[in-house]
């Protein structure tokens, strides 16, 4: 799919890979960009800079009246990022229930949510033209990470829901792609002790995917090394991230 004149919008967009897909949308050419966030003053100035371009919309993917709301004005939109997610949980026997239920909240049913309320505009879109999804998984959604086992599992389900989506669009012409990212040196992983890849660096490598049209798109060096094990053996992989504290 071509970033040149799309109309992109982007969930979780007030920081970390969220602002810097917003930035690389710009960059590419897009013609709009609706910036989601909870709070839309964290907005404010990613919104000055972009003369005009950047659109904020209260966005929060857990309540369907909020994404109501942003359809109702992003009627355009022809590329959706779901990347809104959080990291709430981590050992499942030690985290509470809480935790792991605002995980799935966020990383699966949010991302569910969110593309029913904006599945309208892109099956528009493609019928005029060419659409897309993006939904930003990880490669712990390839085998689990235990220091991080709700997260994971929430991201597994979510894989699993792209393939779903992926099906069920493919009639509609929408494009469906799943981004396996590594980690990524924002504040969701201030606390792990592991190397970490740019969000400017990924946010570049994910367009430089949907531009290709890779369904899966391993945008980082870790992605990549670690879905050559996945491809290999895997257990391998299971056993190697069952290995990382986190």
């Amino acid at each position: 799919m071509n970033i040149e004149n799309a109309v992109v919008l982007v969930t979780g967009a007030n920081r970390g890979l969220g602002k810097q897909l917003v930035l690389a949308s710009l960059q590419a050419g897009a013609r709009k960009v609706y910036a989601g966030a909870r709070d839309p003053a964290q907005l404010a100035e990613l919104v000055a800079e972009s003369g005009g371009r950047v659109v904020p919309l209260a966005i929060d993917v857990t309540r369907e009246e909020s994404l109501a709301a942003a359809a109702r004005i992003a009627t355009d939109v022809t590329l959706l990022f779901n990347n809104a997610g959080v990291v709430a949980s981590h050992q499942v026997l030690t985290s509470s229930l809480p935790a792991l239920q605002q995980d799935f909240a966020t990383n699966f049913f949010g991302v569910v949510a969110a593309t029913k309320a904006f599945v309208p505009a892109l099956e528009r879109s493609a019928q005029a033209g060419s659409a897309a999804i993006v939904n930003i998984l990880s490669v712990v959604s390839l085998a689990s990470m235990p220091a991080v086992g709700g997260y994971s599992a929430s991201k597994a389900a979510a894989h699993s829901l792209t393939q779903t989506l992926r099906g069920e669009l493919a009639a509609k012409k929408v494009q469906v792609h799943g981004v396996f990212a590594g980690a990524i040196d924002t504040d969701m992983t201030r606390d792990m002790n592991m190397p970490k890849t740019s969000p400017v660096d990924v946010a570049r490598a994910i367009l430089r995917g949907v531009r290709a049209g890779a369904e899966d798109i391993f945008p980082d060096v870790m992605a990549e090394e670690l879905f050559a094990t996945w491809r290999r053996d895997p257990k391998e992989l299971e056993r190697q991230l069952a290995s990382m504290s986190g």
